[in-house]
């Protein structure tokens, strides 16, 4: 098995380092302009050829995640259109900002439209991009994720697993837009405080 992660964010490389660690191959998909010199990105590509650009990592990959900023998106849904992504699973780790507006969709409606025989999932989405900064505590250990097919929900479930994540099962693929405005909720309120703190939501079972 081989993750492609698309997008130059901290998440990318966060989530990238945590696999690679855990045994798996990993191939990392970013812009053209992305400045790969940056010290972080360079240690993670100093010993294999890792960092290339989104349609090759897609072409690499059974498994790709999507981790990029919004401005982006589009740009890997053009690379999704071009190649072949048959029996590739696809993960959303993304939050549209604006997903509960009328006439916006959720970020992993538009992938889907670019990838409409292959089954997307959305997951890590809680974490956020900046992410390890916005949890320097390290108390987030869980995630959401949603999507269908039962044996391929099940892969997904162990992926998360396999990185110390609680996966927490979000019901089907319609559920994405409620992930991603719970994030955008997170969000609000931190800002609301005007605090330097970021605030995060756990679910407890009683």
């Amino acid at each position: 098995m081989k993750l492609g992660i698309l997008g130059g964010t901290n998440l990318s490389r966060t989530l990238g380092k945590k696999y690679i660690d855990a045994g798996i191959q990993v191939v990392f998909g970013v812009r053209s302009d992305f400045d790969t010199e940056i010290t972080e990105w360079k240690i993670l590509n100093k010993f294999f050829d890792r960092i290339c650009p989104y349609e090759s990592a897609i072409i690499q990959s059974d498994i790709i995640l999507i981790c990029c900023e919004n401005d982006y998106l589009n740009e890997i849904c053009v690379a999704l259109e071009k190649v072949d992504l048959e029996d590739k699973l696809i993960i959303d780790c993304t939050n549209n900002k604006h997903c509960l507006d009328t006439n916006n969709q959720s970020n992993t409606a538009i992938i889907k439209k670019s990838a409409p025989s292959n089954l997307v999932f959305k997951a890590f989405n809680n974490l956020g991009l900046d992410y390890p900064q916005s949890d320097i505590l390290g108390i987030i250990k869980e995630t959401y994720f949603c999507g269908e097919g039962t044996i391929e929900k099940l892969r997904v479930k162990r992926l998360i697993e396999l990185i110390g994540y609680k996966a927490i099962d979000a019901g089907q693929i319609d559920n994405a837009y409620l992930l991603e405005a719970f994030y955008q909720l997170s969000k609000e309120i931190t800002w609301q405080k005007k605090e330097q703190s970021n605030y995060h939501f756990k679910l407890i079972s009683v």
